[in-house]
This record gives C-alpha cells, sequence and structure tokens, in this order.
C-alpha cells in the first residue's frame, strides 16, 4: 500500500493526499512533520535527506518533493487523463506545475505563515503587504490564461492543477484584499466541486 508521510496542515502533502484520492488509491498517511516531529530523526531523513515533508513509500520505492510526487502517480495510475497522452497538453500542465513552484509558492508561504501562523504582534506588515501585492499580479497571469482554457493545461483537469490549486483555497480563504480575477473564481469554483479537493484541501486554515 502507498504510505505516505507528512502532516494534514501541509500545502505541498495536501497536493499528495489529493492526486492519491483522486486516482482512487489506498494509502495510509503517517503523520510527520510541524508538531508532530519525526523529520529530522534517522530513519526519516533516510528516506528524505532534505527532511520535509512530504515523502511517500510506493511499494518500496521512496520518492520526495511533491509536485514529483503528483507527476509520478499521475504517469503510473492515469496516463491519457491527469497524465495527458498528448506531449502539447503535458508540457502546459508541467509549466504550471513549475509556475507553481518557483513563482507562486514563495509569497503564498510568506502570506499563509505570516496570517495564519504568526502572532498579529509579531507580524512583519510590510513584508505581508509587499506579498500580496506580488500575488495579485501573479494569480492575474492564471486568470488571464483561464480566460480561454477550463483548466490550466486546457479543457480537462489534469495534473497541472494540483499544486496550483491547492494554494488558490488559502488565496480565496485568507482575510485580505483580493483583486477581481473572474476567470480564477470560475476554475477554483471546478475544483471545489471535486470531492478529492474537499476533502483533502478544503479544511481549516492551520
Amino acid at each position: 500500500m502507498l504510505k505516505i508521510y507528512g502532516r494534514s496542515n501541509s500545502i505541498n502533502v495536501d497536493k499528495t493526499l489529493w492526486c492519491a484520492s483522486e486516482l482512487g488509491l489506498a494509502f495510509e498517511r503517517v503523520d510527520v512533520g510541524g508538531a508532530f516531529g519525526g523529520n529530522h530523526e534517522p530513519w526519516y531523513l533516510a528516506l528524505n535527506p532534505n527532511g520535509l515533508v512530504p515523502t511517500i513509500d510506493d511499494d518500496g520505492f521512496v520518492l520526495w518533493e511533491s509536485n514529483t510526487i503528483v507527476r509520478y502517480l499521475a504517469a503510473k495510475h492515469a496516463t491519457g487523463t491527469l497524465w495527458p497522452s498528448g506531449l502539447l497538453t503535458r508540457a502546459l500542465a508541467e509549466r504550471w506545475m513549475d509556475w507553481e513552484a518557483t513563482t507562486l509558492a514563495r509569497d503564498m508561504s510568506t502570506l499563509f505563515v505570516g496570517l495564519v501562523r504568526t502572532k498579529p504582534e509579531n507580524r512583519d506588515v510590510a513584508a505581508l503587504e509587499k506579498a500580496r501585492a506580488t500575488l495579485a499580479e501573479v494569480w492575474a497571469r492564471l486568470d488571464a490564461h483561464l480566460a480561454d482554457n477550463r483548466y490550466v493545461a486546457g479543457d480537462d483537469f489534469t495534473m497541472g492543477d494540483i499544486p496550483a490549486g491547492a494554494l488558490a483555497y488559502r488565496w480565496f480563504s485568507l482575510s485580505i484584499h483580493r483583486p477581481l480575477l473572474p476567470n480564477l473564481e470560475a476554475w477554483y469554483l471546478k475544483l471545489r466541486e471535486r470531492p478529492a479537493y474537499r476533502e483533502h484541501v478544503v479544511r481549516p486554515l492551520s
């Protein structure tokens, strides 16, 4: 059985759980990281030398890095759907996965940690506003793309929607000023219709 190491309030673990559930996979999740600790113990570092979550063990095959895990599970179990068969469509899906990691995630982490996991008196208000303003511009890029696409890689839901889709829940749930991005919001509402998204992504922020 697939084993997923990581705490359920980690955005990167959420990606993995959402993907596994979309695929209908049976899995066991093991609490690691955050309040649970364990991620710097020798047994875990032997699996993932970075000491981060998630890590998966798929019948002895160990893999870390959340977007890579999503790619792997989609390729193994969903060629033609989550893992697009067409090279061009698959490249589009992967492009937006990499965009999430390189362009979106850092400022989303700054905003989330500052507003959810930091006491008000300890917040860096200037840094939070800078991250919010940057993210308004960054999310607008995806909004523009979605003007002509139902999902990030075209008409169908793919692995490409998972990384940014997980962060979209946080973006729309934080108490911040957001610009009107109708295409982004319509995409997000479609994601919320998916049972696996509601189960593993739509949860109280913590």
